[in-house]
């Protein structure tokens, strides 16, 4: 089979030319540059140069003179977040370099509009309420749909309809005012939250403790009802537990099954209570309901620490089934139930 050698310059991509070159300097070199790069630029060059395949001299000939040209002339410069900070840290102390960049991110988001989604409902709604609909429009295009669709429900119904008609009639928003609405967000809104806005610390803290095994989980928890009973009772609310699956409806219960490692779902539901074993049980197919209920007789005795690591695995199998869209958790009775 005759061997592809690259010659078409025009389908070479960025990351390509940057592999070539590399390859063109030698060891040496190439080992020097790759010292000034992170960890995720290193990843994608190396990828890239392995799948190169062959490259023609003339190519590689006509790269040098494009890249001799463009150093000579008054090039371009691309900055990022990551080569900002690289620059600080050799010049100002730790502490400080984390304050500025803080300040600059904000919320956590490569973009502007990442960040924007990273911003709870109610702040983004206060603050949008009070600006021209067109420029609510042009912010609820841009961010995820869900995203939008909460920040929207809680705008003024008359302006939320202004907003909802400008967004009908929008079509391809301009860069100059894509660019005039960001530049605004930034000076007015993020840099703002971003030194007044932090996590809700009981959010926090049910996290933390969703991933304690039980026995640590609950001795925090009871220390932390005799010093401060309404934080411990909220974090409880908050905290996702196993039996909470028994939330899931039969579609979500046969999904996560569908999902599960079966030689840990024994082992989970031996620490389970009676009515979300059966749950899962009318949930099974009959033969493989019998064939679980016997293996779980045959374990015998199973330690905690093995029951509540299986039980902590299907909690985060859940999550991430649901944050795929997968199943559905409803947080208890209210506008979560789920209606048949």
């Amino acid at each position: 089979m005759a061997l592809r050698v690259r010659e078409d310059y025009r389908t070479l991509t960025g990351p390509e030319k940057a592999a070539i070159m590399m390859l063109a300097l030698g060891e040496e070199h190439a080992a020097k540059l790759f010292t000034h790069m992170d960890d995720e630029e290193i990843k994608e060059l190396s990828q890239t140069m392995a799948n190169l395949g062959t490259v023609s001299s003339n190519l590689i000939e006509r790269l040098f003179v494009e890249f001799a040209e463009q150093m000579s002339a008054t090039g371009s410069l691309v900055g990022t977040y990551e080569s900002t900070e690289r620059l600080l840290t050799k010049v100002l102390q730790k502490d400080k370099v984390d304050q500025i960049m803080e300040d600059i991110r904000g919320p956590a988001g490569r973009t502007m509009w990442d960040k924007l989604g990273n911003v709870n409902e109610s702040v983004l709604a206060n603050y949008l309420k009070n600006e021209y609909p067109q420029t609510v429009a042009v912010v609820l295009s841009k961010i995820r749909p869900e995203h939008a669709g909460r920040v929207l429900a809680l705008l003024p119904e008359s302006f939320a309809m202004e907003v909802i008609m400008r967004m009908l009639r929008m079509e391809s928003v301009q860069k100059e005012v894509l660019d005039d609405v960001e530049r605004t967000l930034r000076t007015e809104f993020m840099t703002n939250l971003a030194r007044t806005s932090r996590r809700d610390s009981h959010e926090m803290l049910a996290e933390i403790f969703n991933n304690l095994d039980r026995t640590t989980e609950q001795r925090f928890l009871t220390a932390l009802e005799e010093r401060n009973r309404d934080s411990a009772e909220r974090i409880r609310s908050l905290m996702f537990t196993f039996e909470d699956l028994g939330k899931l409806d039969p579609n979500g219960v046969q999904t996560l099954l569908r999902a599960v490692d079966k030689s840990k779902l024994g082992t989970a539901l031996k620490g389970a209570s009676e009515t979300l074993r059966d749950l899962f049980f009318t949930n099974m197919a009959e033969r493989a309901a019998k064939i679980l209920r016997e293996d779980m007789a045959a374990m015998g005795p199973v330690r905690l620490r093995d029951v509540d690591e299986a039980q902590m695995y299907m909690v985060q199998l859940a999550k991430d089934l649901a944050a795929r869209g997968e199943i559905v958790i409803a947080e208890g009775k209210g506008e979560d139930e789920l209606v048949y």
